[in-house]
């Protein structure tokens, strides 16, 4: 029920799919972008429930904290320490490797600001885990929530991200000023 009131409040919205493949594979890491707006959370919850897909989510840990941090959690939400160097990319593997279903959305802008380059984590997950990575855009000016094809990492990091920037490049977000690889 909650897919299908998700999936009209999207369309009364304006907005519409554009997915590469599907159904699609049981563990994947999803890259979001552009991620310029608060409004990106509660939409990727709407995607998610209309999808009917499980997919967890990560974010800065001080998003977690009593008692907000109840919420997240309870919405699938892994939190993050960026404060400080970790292991959190062979943890993330780890939790890939011990299920045999598992899926989880990053915004590697790691911000909502403009960035100039995306962060490599959800890059590096993806090959330690031996899981694809899906592409996702919230197109807000054309209205559109794209999901790419599963892609695997090759040793060809170069390429990999070439292939990932071209994926992102003119995609407005909310806040178009923000947006990765867009200009006006």
């Amino acid at each position: 029920m909650w897919s299908k009131i998700s999936a009209w409040i999207l369309k009364t919205l304006g907005w519409r799919f554009q997915i590469e493949t599907y159904p699609l594979p049981p563990k994947y890491i999803i890259a979001v972008v552009p991620h310029t707006s608060n409004l990106d959370f509660p939409m990727g919850l709407l995607i998610r429930s209309a999808l009917k897909e499980d997919i967890k989510f990560i974010g800065k840990d001080s998003l977690f904290k009593f008692p907000l941090g109840i919420i997240f959690r309870w919405l699938g939400g892994y939190p993050v320490d960026r404060s400080k160097r970790n292991n959190f990319v062979d943890g993330v593997v780890d939790i890939f490797n011990k299920k045999d279903e598992f899926k989880v959305s990053i915004a590697p802008e790691g911000t909502r600001r403009k960035v100039n380059s995306l962060k490599t984590g959800f890059y590096y997950i993806a090959k330690g885990a031996h899981v694809p990575i899906l592409l996702c855009k919230f197109d807000y000016g054309h209205k559109i929530i794209g999901i790419s094809a599963p892609f695997f990492p090759t040793d060809d990091v170069d390429a990999d991200f070439a292939f990932i920037d071209n994926y992102f490049r003119g995609v407005r977000g909310r806040i178009p000023q923000n947006s990765y690889l867009y200009s006006s």
